[in-house]
């Protein structure tokens, strides 16, 4: 597993892109695009382009942790 760049939610822009979700969660790029096109996952399409709302990640991070967050 990929340690994660970031280290507080604040450090994050508005939208992430999938290289951003990548290296949040520590996994590979392609693992991190495949996750964007499931069902569930908060992510929004603009032409090609992936992207997911800061506000709406954080809230899908704490629905699969059960709201174990270190640092929000």
């Amino acid at each position: 597993m990929l340690e994660s760049t970031y280290k507080k939610y604040e450090e994050l822009p508005l939208f992430l892109n999938a290289k951003m979700v990548a290296r949040i969660l520590g996994v590979s790029d392609c693992s991190a695009y495949e996750l964007m096109k499931e069902e569930g996952f908060p992510s929004m399409q603009i032409g090609h382009r992936y992207v997911v709302p800061k506000d709406k990640f954080i809230q899908w991070v704490d629905q699969q942790t059960c709201g174990l967050q270190a640092d929000a």
